[in-house]
């Protein structure tokens, strides 16, 4: 292949999350507002209470509660830039239901990578009352039994992005992370021309969204017995941790390809192929700002990749579907999200030169988005 010297510099943009960008909760010109209920005798009261009695009674019909939910939303992690991302989403969210009077108070939970300090934050939730439990698990089986004891005592558990295992979550939001590895590996795998040396490159061990991620790529590889897998690391979604296991490989090992289950993971790889002045290698990934243009700088050059999406926007539905389950609309336990991605054809959509290296780039989700994944059997 040709070789490649680095050309590329990363300039950093200050990070501003998008959440300002939302109209309501969603992305479209639409206010996206929670409609509230009709008041069967709004004429009558209208006449018999003061325009500041009315408004209130109207908070109250439109919040299902008097002061509004309760609701909590337990991360395993907020350091990474895809959380901060996600979390400025949700922020947006819950500031116009909780203008509106439909969520009274709303909290963070980070566990910091530790699923034991998860659960237990879990269970303070369940003891202080909490409506709603959203949730970003750290494991896929281990959070099982306090999601179950959760929803026994009659707290809303929507999970999204990293989800658990158990049938007794209230609701599950999310793309498939098995099919998201199953899409990177099989175009690993096609652009090698279905044999080579390889390093699968996944995200911390034990964390359901990592796991599933590498046991898609596993089922496909597997089945190409001309790919030969030097080794699988494991890293942190960032980019310093990661150059940091991936170095020592690429310093003993001839590699014909990176199957790079994240964003940060791509970019990280394509960094340290590009400063050990290495041929260039095929590295598939995510659709992180910082690999994208490193990608985009490169394509004169002959490089191609192919990425997918994880949108930031799941945390967005996990708020929307939680107040619908908590005002008694009807609802689908599992919503699977179709993955985005990007290829050589469409990466200049994507490329947002300027956002910082740490920015998801994702057109905002809509309205009528909204409604079409979260209505029950769309």
């Amino acid at each position: 292949m040709k070789k490649i010297t680095r050309k590329w510099l990363g300039s950093m943009a200050a990070l501003c999350l998008a959440a300002g960008s939302l109209a309501g909760c969603g992305g479209s010109s639409d206010t996206g507002t929670a409609a509230a209920p009709a008041q069967t005798n709004a004429a009558t009261e209208a006449l018999e209470t003061t325009a500041a009695g009315a408004d209130a009674e109207e908070k109250e019909a439109s919040s299902g509660k008097e002061g509004g939910y309760k609701i909590g939303w337990s991360t395993i992690y907020l350091t990474p830039s895809w959380m901060q991302e996600t979390s400025g989403l949700m922020d947006a969210c819950i500031e116009k239901y909780k203008a509106d009077g439909v969520i009274g108070s709303y909290s963070i939970a980070n566990a910091d990578g530790d699923t034991s300090v998860q659960i237990s934050q879990i269970e303070n939730m369940i003891a202080e009352g909490y409506d709603a439990i959203i949730l970003d698990a750290g494991s896929s089986d281990a959070l099982n039994q306090v999601v179950e004891k959760a929803v026994s005592q009659g707290v809303i558990v929507v999970n999204f992005d990293s989800l658990v295992t158990t049938d007794k979550v209230t609701c599950r939001i999310g793309t498939s992370d098995v099919e998201y590895g199953k899409l990177c590996a099989q175009w690993l795998i096609d652009t090698l021309g279905g044999k080579g040396n390889i390093i699968v490159f996944s995200g911390p061990a034990g964390v359901a969204v990592s796991d599933g991620r590498e046991k898609g790529a596993m089922e496909v590889l597997e089945q190409n017995p001309d790919i030969n897998i030097i080794t699988t690391l494991h890293s942190e979604y960032n980019s310093a941790p990661a150059m940091e296991v991936l170095n020592p490989v690429l310093d003993a090992n001839e590699v014909d390809g990176i199957c790079a289950l994240g964003g940060s993971l791509a970019s990280a790889s394509l960094t340290a192929v590009l400063d050990k002045g290495l041929d260039m290698i095929p590295i598939c990934g995510e659709n992180y700002n910082g690999f994208l243009r490193q990608w985009s700088d490169l394509v004169d050059d002959g490089f191609e990749s192919f990425a997918v999406c994880q949108p930031n926007w799941l945390g967005v539905l996990a708020v929307e579907q939680s107040i619908r389950i908590l005002n008694g609309e009807a609802y689908d336990q599992d919503v699977v999200v179709p993955i985005p991605s990007i290829d050589n054809n469409n990466l200049s959509e994507f490329v947002l030169n300027d956002y910082s290296d740490d920015w998801y780039p994702i057109a905002d989700i809509t309205d009528d988005q909204i409604k079409k994944y979260l209505t029950p059997g769309a």
